[in-house]
């Protein structure tokens, strides 16, 4: 642990992985380093081999806030989103670190609430949830969040994970409680994030949530589709055996 951290100054290590976001990128980093103008933090992109230029816009960003903000560790091609977080904290230097999409989708203004509720309460874990008062979703059809509705109550009732959004992917972790969960977490892609947040409250890690309303991408196209639901429901039943 470096001089800074043994002297109570707490560092964030935002790892922000990426694919085709060369329309996002920059306003993401923009929007961070307009909410959090008194945090002492670092940007880390993965970028899984975008063919849309992603890099290069990244690279733009390191010119005008340097190379010390915004690091890029960028991948050969799609590797996956746990792997992703990973190799990202790899080079992370925080003694936390904050997992965010790149689409938009996780706003920054929320992140100054995510810091004070974890000094607040001392929290391993802060999470964002739309299912909590104050929480929600924009841009979505009925369909959508029904599927993501019913699913989360699936995965509530077979798991009894102690958090309201499961499969949320806007959290503060202390970077000591992510390295260990990331350790004991097998499953891939979406469901990783359910995984996550499952051992970690096996574990008996402290976790808190702050509503948050999350925005359907506003540039690009999801990545979610029929395939992904299906890996969800068999992470659950995998879940529902080994925890």
């Amino acid at each position: 642990m470096d001089e800074q951290h043994q002297k109570g100054k707490d560092k964030y290590s935002i790892i922000v992985p990426t694919y085709n976001e060369r329309l996002n990128i920059g306003l993401i980093v923009y929007l961070l380093f307009k909410h959090l103008r008194d945090v002492d933090f670092e940007i880390i992109v993965v970028d899984d081999g975008s063919p849309d230029g992603t890099q290069d816009v990244v690279k733009q960003l390191q010119k005008v806030y340097g190379e010390d903000r915004i690091l890029l560790r960028a991948r050969p091609r799609k590797l996956g989103l746990g792997t992703a977080y990973i190799h990202g904290m790899k080079h992370a230097s925080g003694n936390f670190v904050v997992i965010m999409d790149a689409d938009l989708s996780h706003h920054p203004k929320y992140l100054p609430s995510f810091i004070r509720k974890q000094k607040e309460t001392g929290a391993d874990i802060v999470t964002g949830t739309r299912y909590v008062k104050g929480g929600g979703v924009h841009g979505w059809t009925l369909m959508r969040k029904l599927t993501s509705r019913g699913a989360n109550v699936l995965a509530q009732t077979l798991l009894w994970p102690g958090v309201s959004d499961l499969t949320g992917s806007f959290r503060l972790y202390r970077k000591s409680a992510l390295e260990d969960i990331i350790s004991r977490c097998v499953t891939k892609g979406y469901v990783f994030q359910m995984e996550m947040i499952v051992r970690a409250s096996r574990k008996g890690y402290h976790i808190e949530e702050v509503p948050i309303t999350f925005v359907d991408r506003v540039y690009g196209s999801s990545k979610l589709g029929g395939s992904e639901i299906v890996q969800y429901l068999k992470g659950v039943v995998y879940l529902l055996v080994t925890t």
